[in-house]
């Protein structure tokens, strides 16, 4: 037996203990193990376990995973990583939620895709400025809003962000704290923040859904 099990107590631990710092219920936090680049076997055990909530970055591998998965019938593939418009059909089709909607034309395209239930959304902004990440600026929040509402198969219910790397976690509580209010003034419950070393702060900033990858399954492959 591998340690994801193990993992997955002690982060669901911590997790209990930030919200009663913060005075929530843990409930009020939805815990995506990340499973990117790690196998069904992984996966299994997290489910085997009572997990059912995952994150995957790659649209063709979460693809992949929910077809060889597929017995696991109340499991939830959550898309976390930027999206190509040639692969949202994958996303529009496989995927609980997408915590990385960054333009117009992607959630139109996710929404012509789409079967069923609209795809709930997080509108995911570059609040640290850098090029090299994806997102909208935050002053293009209300008109990108204004122009996704009217869309039938997506619905954005709440932010995301992936505040700059920093070795101390304590430096992304500005960015949390900032999406939060973004947040409020747009009518928004639902803020997607916090990854394996961050995550608590994120909580006591009003997290709704935190992301932990190796904190629960290790160093993916070939890292």
């Amino acid at each position: 037996m591998s340690d994801v099990g193990p993992n997955l107590r002690a982060v669901q631990q911590r997790v209990a203990l930030a919200c009663q710092r913060a005075n929530r219920p843990p409930e009020s936090v939805r815990l995506l193990a990340v499973s990117k680049l790690h196998s069904a076997d992984s996966i299994r055990e997290a489910y085997a376990v009572g997990h059912r909530d995952f994150g995957e970055n790659y649209a063709q591998e979460l693809r992949d995973k929910a077809t060889q998965l597929r017995e696991l019938a109340d499991i939830r593939w959550h898309a976390i990583g930027p999206l190509q418009l040639n692969k949202a059909k994958y996303v529009a089709k496989s995927a609980y939620a997408f915590h990385a909607l960054d333009r117009i034309e992607l959630a139109e395209e996710l929404s012509r895709r789409r079967l069923g239930p609209p795809l709930p959304c997080y509108l995911e902004l570059n609040l640290g400025g850098e090029s090299t990440k994806s997102g909208i600026e935050p002053s293009q929040l209300t008109a990108v809003l204004d122009q996704i509402s009217p869309l039938p198969k997506v619905k954005v219910v709440g932010l995301m962000c992936l505040p700059p790397l920093a070795p101390d976690a304590e430096a992304s509580r500005q960015f949390f704290r900032t999406l939060r209010e973004l947040a409020l003034q747009n009518g928004l419950n639902e803020l997607s923040m916090g990854s394996t070393h961050d995550f608590e702060v994120a909580i006591e900033e009003g997290s709704t859904v935190v992301r932990v990858g190796s904190g629960i399954f290790g160093e993916r492959p070939g890292a």
